[in-house]
């Protein structure tokens, strides 16, 4: 299979894999709704793509059945034309999520699954197995800072991947070694209960190889079957937990000195390079995978902890100076937000924060509002933007409108267009963009011109 066409390139897990199959030499092409930074940057390592969904742009290379392999990503519509010209022609076309476990297999897979926190854990993971062992791969669901990509080839037998819950995809994976963070209701457009997307995570964790590892967080309740795996749990500071870290203390730039606990030794005056307490917990957890998978050298380790830059929309800081903070953030659940002004409150004490969020997904805001109302009410000012569709039809009813009248906080709703004037308008010195929706397309914008009030107010 020399060919290989993309439904839907653009996402975040289809560029890595895409990317994968540009450095094993492949022809890639594919096809996306809209040109973006990841497109661009796939356009210039090799990948043809475009952007009307018309199988005349199908190039010639990938219109032999028998040498041309398609992966689609579920979040396309099942009445997508290209994809229709596909299945009707007898090509093998399979989701993003079966293209993963293909390449997995084999492999000493690390996944690491759970509604919050999974893009930064498996960054943490891949980084900290890189840097600590020489080597090590992985598909992540974020842009490493440190690496510029969303796959590493490191070599070795390691694999990290983020598995996701999303049409249970985390299912076509056998790791060895499995995370999971948390299990907060989410997608329920796809579960329709929160029991039954725990039972989504209860499959993931049977799915673990025999004599393998899991690691979950403590206070999880994860009803599987599988009795031929270990069981280890951690947690920020419990010391009840397997894993956790102690002797934490703020180095004054939002970041934080600590030690790591294992269950048979003591990682001391371990820095992580980025803030937030949640983040050390996100650390807690990778060094734990990275303890049941055994050999890496302590003190590469720490200095990888140190050198972390984290990923691209995971508490991302643009600003931080005295007069004026600008982080963004891919938060778009309700724990994800409170646990994110919860860190920043944290970091930036006394100092006045407002928060701007754009709802993603109609189903979701309207599934959790009152989550949403009381996670946003939390912040000093808070400005929203209209709702992301993705995927999704507008619901009536359901507006940013609506949550505007749940919120406590002062709040003020804008298009995406001004978001930018709107919070250089504001006199908060914290500023917080939240959405995993376009909000990031806005994010230079907002820097410059938080960065031009700064300069005016000297």
């Amino acid at each position: 299979m020399r060919n290989v066409y993309f439904v839907g390139i653009g996402g975040i897990g289809m560029s890595a894999i895409a990317r994968y199959f540009l450095h094993e030499g492949c022809k890639v092409g594919g096809y996306d709704r809209t040109p973006s930074p990841l497109t661009a940057e796939l356009e210039s390592e090799g990948a043809a793509i475009h952007y009307d969904d018309n199988t005349e742009l199908i190039g010639p290379e990938w219109r032999d059945a028998a040498s041309t392999l398609v992966i689609y990503t579920p979040a396309i519509p099942s009445d997508h034309t290209e994809l229709g010209y596909f299945r009707n022609n007898g090509f093998e076309v399979i989701k993003r999520s079966e293209a993963l476990g293909h390449l997995t297999a084999g492999k000493r897979t690390t996944a690491i699954a759970g509604t919050h926190g999974k893009t930064t854990t498996t960054t943490l993971t891949a980084w900290l197995t890189l840097r600590s062992t020489g080597a090590g791969n992985a598909f992540l669901g974020g842009i490493s800072r440190n690496l510029g990509s969303n796959l590493v080839l490191g070599g070795g037998e390691r694999m990290a991947v983020e598995a996701d819950e999303f049409d249970r995809s985390f299912l076509r994976l056998t790791p060895s070694i499995a995370v999971v963070t948390s299990t907060d209701a989410d997608h329920l457009d796809i579960y329709g209960t929160h029991e039954q997307m725990k039972r989504a995570f209860a499959e993931f964790v049977e799915r673990i190889e025999e004599g393998g590892t899991l690691i979950k967080h403590y206070g999880l309740e994860i009803d599987h079957h599988n009795n031929a795996i270990s069981e280890y749990t951690y947690d920020l500071r419990n010391p009840d937990a397997d894993f956790r870290a102690e002797n934490i203390v703020p180095v004054g730039d939002g970041t934080f000195r600590f030690d790591i606990v294992c269950p048979t030794e003591r990682i001391e005056g371990c820095r992580l390079g980025i803030g937030g307490e949640i983040n050390v917990e996100n650390a807690v957890a990778a060094v734990a995978a990275l303890w049941v998978a055994g050999d890496f050298d302590r003190d590469a380790l720490k200095q990888a902890l140190e050198e972390f830059e984290g990923v691209k929309r995971r508490f991302e800081v643009w600003i931080n100076t005295p007069t004026q903070v600008y982080i963004d953030d891919y938060a778009h659940h309700p724990r994800e937000l409170s646990a994110a002004i919860r860190s920043i409150r944290g970091m930036f004490p006394g100092r006045h924060l407002t928060v701007a969020f754009q709802p993603h997904l109609y189903t979701r805001t309207r599934d959790f509002a009152d989550g949403f109302a009381e996670s946003l009410s939390a912040a000093d000012r808070v400005v929203l933007l209209p709702i992301y569709p993705a995927r999704e039809e507008p619901i009536e009813g359901v507006t940013s409108q609506m949550l505007m009248g749940q919120i406590t906080a002062p709040c003020t709703l804008v298009e995406k267009s001004r978001l930018a004037e709107e919070l250089a308008g504001e006199e908060s010195d914290v500023v917080v963009t939240f959405g995993a929706g376009d909000i990031d397309r806005e994010c230079a914008k907002v820097a410059e011109a938080l960065r031009r009030k700064a300069e005016g107010n000297r």
